[in-house]
C-alpha cells in the first residue's frame, strides 16, 4: 500500500516480520502488538527501530510503559465504520503525550483523511497512490475548524478567545 506523509507519497522502510521469524537485525521493524508485548524487554537493545501495530481492540494505555522505545505507532482501522482507532489516536497525543510518527492502517478511506489527521496521525496508509494528491487537496480545503483535535491546532474557539485577550475586543 502506498503511504503518505505529509501529503507526499514515501517508502515505507518498516518491515513486518511474520510471527514466527527471526527478528532481522539492523532493519526498522513494525512488530504485532502481541509480539511486541511478548518480547518488549528484548527489544530495547535493538539497533534499528522498533514501531507497534496496534489494534483498535486493545486498550491503548498498555503501551504507555514502552512509549521511549518506540519509533512509530501504527493503529488499526479494520473497517471503515470502526472509530475506534481515532479514540486510541486522541489519547496518545492528549492524555500519554505520544510526539512521534503516528500512522493510520487498514481500512483508510479518502473520505475520512481530514479526520484522521485532526485525530493526530501523521501517515496514512493509503489504498491508491493518486490519494496522496486528494489528502493534499483535503488538507488544504480546511483552514478552520470548530472542534479540538489532537492535531495540535486550535479550534476556532480557541482562537477567537485568544484574539480577545491580546486586543481585549472581539473586534
Amino acid at each position: 500500500m502506498p503511504l503518505i506523509e505529509n501529503g507526499r507519497l514515501i517508502e515505507d522502510r518498516y518491515v513486518v516480520p511474520a510471527d514466527e521469524d527471526a527478528l532481522p537485525d539492523g532493519v526498522p521493524l513494525l512488530i504485532p502488538a502481541e509480539r511486541f508485548l511478548k518480547e518488549a524487554e528484548a527489544l530495547k537493545g535493538r539497533q534499528a527501530p522498533v514501531a507497534v501495530l496496534w489494534p483498535n481492540n486493545r486498550r491503548i494505555e498498555e503501551i504507555e510503559p514502552y512509549l521511549g522505545q518506540l519509533s512509530l505507532i501504527a493503529l488499526q482501522f479494520p473497517s471503515f465504520r470502526d472509530g475506534r482507532a481515532y479514540s486510541q489516536a486522541r489519547l496518545l497525543r492528549e492524555r500519554l503525550g505520544w510526539r512521534g510518527p503516528l500512522r493510520a492502517t487498514g481500512n483508510v478511506l479518502r473520505d475520512q483523511f481530514i479526520f484522521m489527521l485532526r485525530a493526530g496521525f501523521d501517515q496514512l496508509d493509503a489504498a491508491k497512490e493518486d490519494d496522496a494528491a486528494h489528502f493534499a487537496e483535503e488538507v488544504g480545503s480546511h483552514s478552520v475548524f470548530y472542534q479540538p483535535t489532537g492535531d495540535g491546532r486550535p479550534s476556532i474557539l480557541r482562537a477567537r478567545l485568544g484574539r480577545v485577550a491580546a486586543h481585549g475586543t472581539t473586534n
